[in-house]
């Protein structure tokens, strides 16, 4: 082990796993710490989105991660005599990747775990608990306690708490979380063996016994039971109850339980997500109920929002003020997937059978409408992955704009790119995409002083190639690393697109000399 790091991260969960795979794709020296053994071993989050999707493709992985998905699947909601009231199963990807996809956790992480290996600048440390830590000008010291040895301390430029819901990142911090532990108690029943009678998940929308039938693969499956008032936890537990629970539900006969355990869900955000060095990620800055299949997703966007941030920082292209855009762009995304969820978990277990009914009901007559049955189906319910502020052309922001927003990623149609996705054309870093723009234009925008760093790539497709961006036909696109478009101009309007951008770049204040700025 190192004596120092420019970034420690506390927790190898798909957080802290995510962002030091993408840490050390930037060759940034870091420390991954970890108090358990391994990464897990047990079924937790069971659904990865297409923008965790696009992560895990940015990583270099999604060729290994796909193998173990089931991609694409969808929802059917269920009236208590049976009858579908409402399908979800949304066959559009524009970010390159089916929406809804089942995967096993512990699959993931192992694969995630595996990825650094690639990278001899991470380190990763398992039974090696961070017991402390210091914030100093030059950096953060950072105590450790391998349970093989005496205790270790290292220096580093920056600390992440990736440690999850009891994160003692956050709490040396002391940082609270707001929001509310939803009074609800739910049976959560892992399986495998068990092939499913329908691809989809299935949801058992029923005061008198809410569950939701998730499947996974290979031949695996979950089931979600809501406990109700006056049940105990070990009743439920039970054999007698589960096998009860399960038989009435449709599972397979012979499906063998791998995990059975009942879940307490909440609602909260941390009030600050850091301060200056130290910062936190994924279920150590925000918990949300599981209704929306988004809480590991939220901490994997968390992770794609640090990684780049940290490695322009390091580098000393941007300024440190940088990281408090990550804050701000994060917290209203994850408020707006919170809010999502509760409104989920409202149909999925109506609090009396008058509800239920009156739900199916609502449902029923908003899909008389095929504009609204797409609405639905296609999940454009979802919250996008939007920003409102932060780094990005604030000037440029309007209601059907593009700044501000992740970039779709379509295949590439035609030319001597056809067949790849964007994010494969594109390549890495702060990319100027032209849109049906002469490629001699686009070479001649001239680039000065600071916001000259901010371009590593200069790209120009037709719009044939890539006809789902027409709308953007004769503009410039102004990329992030992580695919959120920073700024939209028109060549002529190249200069004050440049003038912006360098206002950012000066909001984030001057780097100051750190211990370890060296990436090698």
């Amino acid at each position: 082990m190192r004596s120092s790091y420019v970034v420690v991260i506390a927790g190898a969960g798909p957080t802290g796993l995510t962002l030091a795979n993408l840490l050390g794709k930037a060759g940034i020296r870091t420390l991954l710490a970890e108090t358990n053994a391994s990464t897990v071993g047990e079924p937790r989050a069971v659904s990865i989105d297409d923008e965790s999707l696009r992560v895990v493709q940015a990583m270099g992985l999604i060729d290994a991660v796909s193998k173990d998905i089931v991609r694409g699947y969808g929802s059917e909601y269920r009236s208590p005599a049976g009858s579908t009231f409402l399908k979800v199963h949304p066959l559009a990807e524009p970010y390159g990747h089916p929406r809804r996809n089942a995967f096993r956790q512990p699959l993931l992480e192992a694969q995630l775990r595996e990825g650094l290996s690639r990278y001899p600048t991470v380190d990763t440390r398992f039974l090696c608990p961070m017991i402390g830590f210091e914030q100093h000008a030059e950096g953060v010291t950072v105590q450790l306690q391998p349970v093989d040895g005496p205790a270790v301390t290292v220096q580093a430029d920056y600390l992440i708490g990736c440690d999850g819901a009891r994160s003692s990142v956050r709490q040396q911090l002391g940082i609270a979380l707001a929001g509310s532990s939803l009074h609800e108690r739910w049976l959560i029943i892992d399986l495998a063996n068990s092939p499913a009678p329908s691809p989809e998940t299935i949801v058992f929308c029923d005061a008198t016994r809410p569950c939701i039938a998730l499947p996974g693969p290979h031949r695996t499956r979950r089931y979600e039971f809501k406990l109700l008032p006056g049940e105990s936890e070990a009743q439920m537990l039970s054999d007698e109850s589960v096998s009860r629970l399960l038989g009435s539900h449709g599972a397979a006969p012979g499906s063998a339980i791998v995990r059975k355990t009942v879940y307490h869900f909440h609602a909260r955000i941390a009030e600050r997500w850091g301060q200056e060095r130290v910062w936190l990620a994924g279920d150590a800055a925000h918990l949300m109920p599981p209704f929306a299949g988004q809480g590991m997703n939220s901490g994997i966007r968390d992770a794609s929002n640090l990684a780049w941030k940290l490695a322009e920082i390091v580098r000393g292209r941007i300024g440190p003020g940088l990281l408090v855009t990550y804050e701000h762009e994060r917290r209203r995304h994850v408020q707006r997937m919170i809010q999502l969820a509760l409104r989920m978990g409202a149909v999925m277990g109506p609090r009396t059978r008058a509800h239920g009914w009156a739900t199916r009901l609502f449902f029923r007559a908003l899909g008389v409408s095929p504009a609204v049955r797409s609405y639905f189906a296609e999940m454009r319910y979802k919250p996008p992955p939007c920003f409102d502020g932060g780094f990005i052309a604030r000037s440029m922001l309007s209601r059907n704009g593009v700044v501000g927003r992740m970039l779709p990623q379509p295949r590439i149609r035609v030319g001597a790119h056809a067949g790849q996705r964007l994010d494969d054309v594109l390549g890495e870093g702060f990319v100027l995409l032209g849109i049906g723009v002469d490629p001699d234009t686009l070479a001649a925008l001239p680039l000065g002083g600071h916001a000259g760093m901010l371009v590593d790539r200069r790209l120009s497709l037709p719009v044939e190639a890539v006809p789902e961006l027409g709308a953007h036909s004769g503009q410039l696109l102004w990329l992030r690393p992580d695919r959120y478009v920073m700024a939209r101009c028109r060549p002529a309007e190249w200069p004050a697109a440049v003038s912006e951008i360098e206002q950012l770049w000066m909001q984030a204040h001057p780097f100051p000399q750190v211990l370890n700025a060296s990436t090698a």
